[in-house]
């Protein structure tokens, strides 16, 4: 399956989606488990590629830790392994040995970890090679990087003899994530007293406890369904079953912010269904707390034509493309932009004019799931061609076939 044709939509659609299962809640589930010794019960576990990779990784006896492209699974396991003393060589692709780790991997040699870089210093391949508690229990780390390198640290705090205490300085990214792995950890009977005025969050020494977790269905994956029916035909209509209203998940302020792009959902008790109302004149943004929306957004207000602005979108620079690049780059095949006003801080849409819907127009992917699904509805307007359409893979394996619910595809 080299690339898949959408063709345009023309009549209105009325669907059930079966949304796969959060890696984020799956993934940080399976670390507190194997910290249980594996003796936790973890139900819809997502078939996602990242979280398969850690499934398989933790059961594994081999040296070698391959985790491909999964950057939660690479800073995840770089903590857990590094803690339970086991020695192994960390690696992935070429990507993820780009993609820096040198402030997780500085705080775990701090805690007492021999960590090596074997190519270069702060970046992956690692060779874990033991681990000797320092006696240190206090560490400061920048909470403008990654999320996942505190949660990491979070999570294994409790398996220190004496816990420990994080300082997060600077301006602190993507918090929901945080406050996720926070009450996953509860959910195992570990609970962090958190002070934010201070930025400080202490975690006691204690054994987690083995317990029935269920993950939720994943709100980044739904983005893309609210996408569609935000362009989609008047009178579209979708269901969204096995989303909760008291969402552990910060992307789920996709259903606030769409209400302003055209989508209203209302809970039904087992999910959400989504519905048509007048979009906003105009949209602001701040995606600090949840940048995996921010290409499903743009797309939706370049294709509308509505006016907006983005902030706190400058760590999709290292994700698992350069994000902002690549919107830029695949908007501006139809006429529209993604524009930096405030280098670094600040970005503006400019609209697709419509009479850029027309001859269909071939996305490319980048390696990059998020950005196959945030093109995919643009099939509401246009045939569009979307280029190695597996790279969904990583995250939501049935894609494709619940796009077909909606859409005529052909593979090409």
């Amino acid at each position: 399956m080299k690339n898949l044709l959408l063709h345009r939509v023309t009549e209105p659609f009325r669907a059930v989606i079966k949304l796969p299962a959060s890696k984020s809640e799956a993934n940080r589930a399976l670390i507190l488990n194997a910290l249980t010794g594996g003796k936790a019960t973890i139900t819809n576990v997502s078939e996602a590629r990242d979280t398969q990779t850690m499934r398989r990784l933790l059961a594994s006896t081999d040296p070698v830790a391959d985790v491909l492209d999964a950057g939660t699974t690479m800073r995840f396991l770089t903590a857990y392994f590094a803690v339970s003393g086991q020695k192994k060589t960390l690696t992935g692709t070429s990507r993820m040995c780009e993609r820096p780790i040198g402030i997780l991997v500085d705080a775990l040699r701090t805690l007492g970890a021999d960590i090596r870089c074997t190519r270069k210093e702060g970046y992956p391949p690692l060779d874990l090679m033991g681990f000797s508690y320092s006696g240190i229990n206090q560490l400061s780390i920048r909470g403008d990087v990654s999320s996942q390198f505190i949660s990491a640290l979070l999570m294994i705090a409790p398996t220190l003899p004496d816990g420990l205490t994080l300082r997060l300085t600077g301006e602190l990214g993507s918090r929901p994530y945080i406050e996720m792995t926070l009450r996953q950890m509860a959910a195992f009977g570990v609970m962090v007293r958190s002070d934010w005025e201070t930025a400080t969050l202490t975690v006691p020494a204690k054994a987690y406890q083995p317990v029935e977790f269920a993950v939720e269905n994943d709100w980044s994956g739904a983005s893309y369904w609210f996408a569609m029916v935000a362009l989609g035909p008047e009178g579209s209509e979708l269901t969204l079953p096995g989303l909760k209203q008291d969402s552990l998940q910060g992307d789920s302020v996709v259903a606030k912010l769409m209400t302003s792009l055209g989508v209203k959902s209302e809970f039904t008790g087992n999910g959400f269904h989504l519905s048509q109302i007048l979009p906003a004149d105009a949209f602001t943004w701040d995606f600090t707390d949840c940048p995996d929306l921010a290409q499903t957004v743009a797309v939706i207000c370049a294709a509308k034509g509505i006016p907006a602005q983005f902030s706190g979108i400058e760590s999709l620079k290292v994700k698992e493309t350069d994000r902002i690049k690549a919107v830029q780059t695949e908007l501006q095949k139809f006429g529209g932009d993604l524009r930096e006003v405030i280098p670094n801080e600040l970005y503006e849409i400019k609209p697709i004019p419509k009479s850029a819907f027309g001859d269909p127009k071939s996305i490319h992917t980048y390696d990059d799931h998020r950005m196959a699904m945030a093109f995919a509805p643009l099939a509401m307007l246009t045939d569009v061609v979307i280029e190695e359409p597996g790279v969904v893979a990583k995250s939501f394996p049935g894609f494709w076939e619940e796009v077909s619910k909606l859409v005529t595809i052909e593979s090409t």
